[in-house]
């Protein structure tokens, strides 16, 4: 049997250490970045849960709000088509300040939670500055029903302007008829 003094005792010592130390990090190496990764995803997971709480937080405040604009939308009764109705109330408010609609046409009726929502595109109006104006902030008044999400405008000749318009209507469906 071999004895060891302990100088060799201490240089196996540390080299059975350097040996542990480098297969641990071979093999913790790679998992790193998955750890990394799921304290980021964990941190991410926080905030949500943060913003949640603030939303649940001002759930009184979030309906009645809902509440006062949903009086403002008009009800119309499930199955009833509505883009007629729709494209009568803005040709009747184009009309009405002196922008002509030469296309338009009225796309898909998407359902978001209690409410409805129909685009309308424009492909082509005409009118001057002041007609614009008006006819825009008649659409805008009309309370949440309506807004305008593009607008696009160039000039035509002279005092005349022509463009295209994003017209998204909301609205509730129900067995109501309060339009």
């Amino acid at each position: 049997m071999m004895r060891m003094n302990s100088r060799e005792l201490v240089l196996l010592l540390a080299t059975l250490a350097v040996a542990l130390f480098g297969v641990s990090y071979l093999v913790v190496r790679p998992k790193a970045h998955e750890w990394k990764a799921m304290r980021e995803e964990k941190a991410e997971l926080r905030r949500q849960i943060g913003r949640d709480r603030e939303l649940i937080a001002g759930r009184v405040q979030w309906a009645a709000q809902l509440a006062s604009l949903s009086g403002l939308l008009t009800e119309v009764p499930e199955g009833q088509k509505v883009d007629v109705y729709w494209l009568a109330m803005m040709e009747g408010k184009a009309v009405q300040h002196g922008v002509t609609i030469l296309r338009r046409q009225a796309g898909e009726e998407k359902r978001m939670g209690d409410v409805y929502e129909m685009p309308i595109e424009c492909q082509d109006w005409e009118g001057d500055l002041e007609s614009l104006v008006h006819f825009l902030f008649d659409l805008q008044s009309a309370g949440a029903m309506l807004d305008v999400r593009h607008l696009q405008v160039r000039p035509k000749s002279g005092a005349v302007l022509k463009g295209r318009f994003s017209l998204s209507c909301a609205y509730t469906r129900g067995s109501g008829t309060d339009r």
